[in-house]
């Protein structure tokens, strides 16, 4: 059973900066795509970032409100990923989940997510 680990969020102030780290085990490698997503209190479910594709290049995708303010990388040979955010914004207080997809018509499969709070 694939198995997807989150770290790296906390507490940080308006404008600074958290790096977040995504791993997928139990699974092949590379997986085809591995993304993050983030929950507020009272929202759905959002995508931030992904990319989407194996190897050594792969499709990225970025939210608008990420644009400019955070970076997703990855490394497919170790099934990571990690998502540096700066700039933060009180609004980007969430809960940050990490999916991971292992074939293209594959189901996600979910972290358990790690609390990001920006104080104003």
């Amino acid at each position: 059973q694939v198995q997807v680990m989150e770290s790296g969020g906390g507490l940080v102030q308006a404008g600074g900066s958290l790096r977040l780290s995504c791993s997928a085990s139990r699974t092949r490698i590379p997986v085809y795509a591995m993304a993050w997503y983030r929950q507020a209190p009272g929202k759905q479910r959002e995508l931030v970032a992904a990319i989407i594709g194996g190897g050594g290049g792969g499709a990225t995708q970025i939210a608008d409100f990420a644009k400019g303010r955070f970076t997703i990388s990855r490394d497919s040979t170790k099934n990571t990923a990690d998502l540096q955010m700066n700039s933060l914004k009180p609004e980007d207080t969430a809960v940050y989940y990490c999916a991971v997809r292992g074939v293209r018509n594959g189901d996600n499969t979910w972290g358990q997510g790690t609390q990001v709070t920006v104080s104003s």
